[in-house]
């Protein structure tokens, strides 16, 4: 599984209008110029967000766009799922994956289905207001 820049940049937005929940709806060049995404780029992410209905849109003078939810109510899961094609550690477990015809003999069947269950539970474990802390889960890996 790698995770694309779109959604590395997913998340990078979704923290920063977290952090900036009291200043109502912010423009999307805000944004861009805090995240240093492009606007053109952003755009993209900004809209997979909203037709999902995690944040709300607001057009005009004064628009941009907000969380439709608190942080704690976001997982890390929903939000790259919206942007990745599969989180999947492999093709056979992807959704809509055509039946393998090696399942009934595969011998690393297993490990990938274990894989694949611990990915989508760490990823549910981990909020976007998680995210928000210093001390993040995923920030303390140490050399």
């Amino acid at each position: 599984m790698l995770i694309s820049t779109k959604g590395r940049y997913a998340l990078r937005v979704m923290i920063d209008l977290a952090e900036h929940m009291s200043d109502g709806f912010i423009p999307l060049k805000t944004i861009a110029q805090r995240q240093d995404i492009s606007e053109k780029y952003l755009e993209s992410i900004i809209r997979l967000l909203v037709q999902a209905g995690l944040l709300n849109g607001q057009r005009g003078k004064g628009g941009g766009y907000r969380l439709t939810r608190p942080p704690e109510a976001y997982t890390t899961r929903e939000i790259l799922q919206l942007t990745e094609a599969s989180l999947a550690p492999v093709v056979c477990l992807e959704r809509g994956a055509a039946p393998c015809f090696q399942t009934a003999a595969c011998r690393t069947l297993p490990l990938w289905q274990g894989l694949d269950q611990v990915i989508r539970e760490y990823l549910d474990r981990v909020t976007l207001a998680d995210l928000m802390r210093k001390n993040a889960p995923g920030n303390d890996y140490v050399i």
